[in-house]
């Protein structure tokens, strides 16, 4: 199945593409994709029902993000060895993760922000992995059975806030809109392995990175494996599992991205998104 939420930005329903590409309602069944919903049980029963009886929506309609604010974000860092290599950084022994905001997602085709202050803003094609289980301490074997399905995503990172100040890689990764996911979120099914999945990315249409996630030093199942020793996953739960290389932090001279520049970020089996990077506008009024 391809799960997706449509609507206005906060006010999003559930949906889902049918077999011909056609946007469907699943509003009266599921009202979103959440926490709460994203469980082994709502998906057996979205899976049973006939898409033929569901509501199509318009063409054009908005697509959010396929998961509505998870209880957590875990990103992982140098999980492709030609990553560490252009970053200057030996892999680490095992897997490198961070926590990120969840103010932080956005749509498929939502403009992401210049962060305020920001100089030095970069792309970072990801496989996102959501989870409809909780459990911790997960033996690699059944790892995959904690997966509701994955979406593409792009862990844009400000350089500046990431590397320069005071060494919180959270700080450069969780400024409003920098997370923006799907368009649709993929059950396992309908996937096969997640590590052998074409993934790219191109800025103003020219290739940027181009890569497998066969390329990764870990498979997906000991990424969450390893990761739930550490903090229990939760329904709902995002894990971000690193970028390949091509990113602009790595180039020589670095290139960073400048309001009015389009990002694609595409994964094989799991759609692609488009992003236009567009000036800092606060979503929330201040009270000072």
């Amino acid at each position: 199945m391809k799960l997706v939420r449509h609507g206005a930005p906060g006010a999003e329903r559930a949906g889902l593409i049918d077999s011909s590409g056609r946007l469907r309602d699943l509003g009266a069944t599921v009202g979103d994709w959440s926490h709460s919903t994203l469980t082994p049980e709502s998906l057996a029963k979205v899976t049973a029902l006939d898409p033929v009886g569901l509501p199509i929506l318009p063409q054009g309609t908005r697509l959010g993000a396929p998961v509505h604010r998870p209880g957590k974000i875990v990103g992982c860092a140098l999980t492709y060895g030609k990553h560490a290599a252009e970053a200057g950084l030996d892999p680490p022994e095992e897997p490198m993760f961070m926590l990120t905001a969840a103010s932080a997602i956005n749509g498929p085709e939502d403009a992401v922000m210049m962060p305020r202050g920001g100089t030095q803003l970069d792309w970072e094609a990801e496989l996102a992995v959501v989870f409809c289980r909780a459990g911790c301490n997960i033996p690699v074997a059944s790892a995959m059975d904690y997966v509701a399905g994955f979406c593409v995503g792009n862990d844009v990172s400000e350089r500046v806030f990431q590397l320069e100040r005071g060494t919180q890689w959270t700080k450069g990764k969780s400024a409003d809109t920098l997370k923006p996911l799907g368009p649709w979120l993929v059950t396992p099914d309908e996937v096969g392995d997640p590590n052998a999945l074409a993934i790219s990315l191109r800025v103003n249409g020219e290739i940027m990175q181009e890569s497998n996630t066969s390329d990764m030093m870990y498979s997906i199942a000991e990424l969450i494996s390893i990761i739930s020793n550490y903090v229990s996953w939760q329904p709902g739960d995002i894990l971000m599992t690193g970028t390949p290389p091509g990113v602009g932090y790595g180039m020589k001279p670095p290139r960073y991205l400048k309001v009015g520049d389009i990002m694609e970020a595409q994964i094989e089996k799991l759609g692609s998104q488009r992003n236009v990077i567009s000036e800092y506008a606060p979503r929330y009024p201040s009270l000072s």
